[in-house]
């Protein structure tokens, strides 16, 4: 069995009163479950910087391979220095958590999330249960709420 590792790093200054106020707006914004969700977007945001900085003096055609596949991911990169300072916001918006929530499927990003972990929501017709799936930019119009069964009364039986 292969070892899991942990997706993120703990800030350095656990204490910092600025950065828990920030961290504090930005899980109620997004209706995040905890502040490891911020640190694991933070942590995936640092990986991606880190690949556009080895990329720096390489050719322009491997560049063009990471803002390609950044932009299918949703992020609006066009060079090395769009890459450089994407926000942790950027990241969160391309969930489908926050996705759910804009574009008015569920009333708050709390519903959003319950009802992605209920798989009441469909992408491409397939059942996501992670809110934090990050969504492609081509199934971002595929995103639905499954049809609510209906039930036959017992009346209509008898007839």
């Amino acid at each position: 069995m292969k070892r899991k590792h942990k997706q993120y790093s703990r800030p350095k200054r656990p204490f910092e009163k600025a950065r828990i106020e920030e961290e504090a707006e930005i899980k109620e914004e997004y209706g995040l479950k905890n502040k490891i969700e911020i640190w694991k977007a933070d942590s995936q945001l640092r990986s991606i910087r880190e690949k556009a900085k080895k990329l720096i003096s390489s050719s322009p055609e491997e560049q063009k391979a990471l803002f390609e596949r950044l932009k299918k991911t949703g992020l609006k990169v066009n060079s090395i220095s769009d890459v450089l300072s994407l926000d942790k916001k950027d990241y969160l918006n391309r969930r489908l958590q926050t996705i759910v929530f804009r574009k008015k499927i569920a009333r708050s990003p709390k519903q959003a999330r319950q009802m992605i972990v209920h798989k009441k929501i469909l992408v491409n017709e397939k059942v996501i249960d992670s809110p934090s799936y990050i969504v492609p930019v081509e199934f971002e119009e595929k995103i639905t709420a499954k049809k609510a069964k209906k039930i036959i009364s017992t009346a209509k039986e008898n007839e």
